[in-house]
């Protein structure tokens, strides 16, 4: 008897919760949330450029750089993860060093003092679309450099794409990278600012 009821118990929960739960899922956002069901595609002069929900990486020193990435190699949806590696782990700590050298070069003039800790550590999943405004600061020099343009013209893409606490409470401020650099690639270039 027990074993009947179990089989039953199986086969309807697995209607409720593999087939009708999903398909009811979809639906519902795909009907009030159809931006992000779809991937939350970005697009720019017609083309798709990526997710604002996936990092990607931007090396070129124009461009604000995102945090580093550990998702099979380097922001690989397919790979989502961290490095998992704890704070005493040498391999991380060559890691992170290798890293700030890195920053250290392509920022000519900063010191190891002032680069913020998401410009040289990987995000839980790999795959960070953003970075804090403290990383996007730490960039603007280079950025400005690179693109002729004044750091505060930079500043201003900056305070631009900068999102706040949602309901002022909850997460971080933060920077999408993607948004950010299609912003600064919007802009005219001009004579850079003696200031």
């Amino acid at each position: 008897m027990n074993f009947w009821i179990a089989i039953k118990m199986t086969l309807v929960l697995t209607v409720l919760t593999g087939i009708i739960y999903p398909i009811a899922m979809v639906l519902l956002c795909g009907t009030f949330m159809p931006w992000q069901a779809q991937g939350s595609f970005v697009t720019h002069n017609g083309s798709v450029v990526g997710s604002a929900i996936i990092g990607q990486n931007f090396n070129k020193p124009g461009y604000f750089h995102p945090r580093p990435s550990a998702a099979g190699n380097g922001y690989d949806a397919d790979n989502s993860g961290g490095s998992n590696l704890g704070p005493t782990n040498k391999v991380l700590i060559d890691t992170v060093r290798s890293r700030l050298k890195d920053l250290l070069e392509t920022n000519p003039g900063t010191t190891a003092d002032q680069v913020p800790i998401d410009l040289v550590t990987a995000s839980g999943s790999g795959l960070d679309p953003d970075i804090s405004p403290a990383a996007a600061e730490f960039q603007v020099p280079r950025i400005a450099k690179a693109r002729n343009l004044s750091e505060d013209a930079v500043r201003s893409v900056l305070a631009a794409n900068t999102s706040g606490r949602w309901l002022g409470l909850i997460g971080e401020p933060r920077v999408n990278v993607l948004a950010a650099n299609l912003a600064l690639d919007g802009m005219k270039t001009q004579t850079a600012s003696a200031h």
